[in-house]
């Protein structure tokens, strides 16, 4: 499958599949014989897969191709010449691992085909959000640095993982470099790519090696979304911002507007109470006409 999927780690391999398959396709359109048949993996190894590690199993998997039997493989070979094609993809193939490929982003074009079309990701602001959400460094602003530090920190521990095919991050030491755990650069690549996924940011392919540990990696990140400090007012004024839109919108009828009143007097009164302040501004509150208490929202606002 290299010359159609330009597998990772295998140029030249690719580069001679593809000029076979081409030759194939070349003699049928020239009425001669001709067939290329693009194998995927073996489950019983050989010279070019008899290197390949666990990690690199695991990669394969993910990626939707699933390991052929011998007996299988020479039915289909025996069954490939009576087709009438020029090139054929001999392979299993995981539907599922293609789906989340897809959803990825990371599905090979000549693959897509068989998988129903994910809606893509947006991915043209730091901290790719599903759209109508906060971004990544929106969801980070708020917390305290030391949790802002646990969630990206366990968020490269959790991709970490999934590259190595874990259940989950817990066997993923913060503090020990990556490599330790098997990566190469194949993996490094991976996870650079689902760490873009995930972040919205365009991270280099030597991320890993340059900063060899989840944290380290974390607090790179940390670095590249150029995190805005918030102040603890800051989402309560963001609240009323949006609550004023709503209150334009209700309609004139007076009960409404009564119950509405009623709860603001609520929360001004609590706002209050919880600066310290004493009784009177409860008082002046309970007094205030309806109009007051709406213009009183627009002015904390």
């Amino acid at each position: 499958m290299a010359g159609l999927l330009g597998t990772a780690g295998q140029g030249n391999y690719a580069a001679a599949n593809a000029f076979l398959d081409a030759l194939a396709a070349h003699r049928r359109a020239s009425g001669l014989p001709g067939l290329s048949l693009a194998w995927g993996l073996w489950e019983q190894p050989s010279e070019l897969s008899g290197h390949l590690a666990d990690t690199d199993l695991r990669r394969l998997a993910r990626s939707g191709l699933l390991p052929l039997s011998t007996d299988d493989a020479l039915t289909l070979f025996d069954a490939a010449p009576a087709l009438g094609e020029s090139v054929l993809a001999v392979t299993r193939l995981d539907a599922r691992a293609l789906r989340d490929a897809a959803g990825r982003d990371q599905l090979p074009s000549v693959l897509r085909g068989l998988v129903r079309s994910p809606a893509r990701r947006n991915r043209t602001t730091a901290g790719a959000a599903q759209p109508g959400g906060p971004s990544l460094a929106e969801r980070l602003a708020p917390l305290p640095p030391a949790e802002r530090d646990r969630v990206l920190t366990d968020l490269v521990r959790a991709r970490v993982a999934a590259v190595l095919g874990h259940a989950d991050h817990s066997a993923v030491d913060a503090e020990r470099p990556v490599q330790e755990l098997g990566f190469d650069s194949l993996t490094a690549l991976e996870l650079r790519n689902q760490l873009n996924a995930e972040t919205g940011l365009r991270l280099p392919s030597t991320l890993v090696f340059d900063h060899p540990t989840p944290r380290a990696v974390a607090a790179r990140l940390a670095t590249l979304l150029d995190i805005a400090e918030t102040t603890p007012d800051e989402p309560v004024l963001a609240e009323l911002s949006r609550l004023r839109t709503v209150i334009a919108s209700v309609s004139a009828d007076g009960g409404a507007r009564d119950r509405i009143a009623a709860r603001l007097r609520e929360l001004l009164a609590t706002a209050d109470t919880a600066a310290g302040g004493d009784e009177a501004p409860d008082e002046d509150l309970r007094a205030a006409s309806d109009e007051e208490l709406f213009a009183l929202v627009d002015e904390r606002d």
